[in-house]
């Protein structure tokens, strides 16, 4: 199966919903400082689509996205 019909998240969803911000806003804060990499790059897009497998560190923390 390919990524286009895999169900993805935004990265700045993942990120709330991991608990490591409590908004949006401070989402945007964070990925725009470059304190978050996904896959071992800095990302710098909010709007990032994550799929299942993907690594997001943040926080000092290492998340996969399931």
């Amino acid at each position: 199966m390919t990524r286009e019909k895999t169900e993805y998240i935004t990265l700045q969803q993942f990120l709330k919903k991991a608990g490591l911000v409590q908004s949006g806003g401070e989402a945007k804060v964070m990925i725009l400082q470059e304190n978050v990499s996904v896959n071992g790059i800095p990302e710098t897009h909010r709007g990032r689509k994550l799929y299942p497998g993907d690594i997001v560190e943040a926080c000092g923390r290492k998340l996969v996205v399931g």
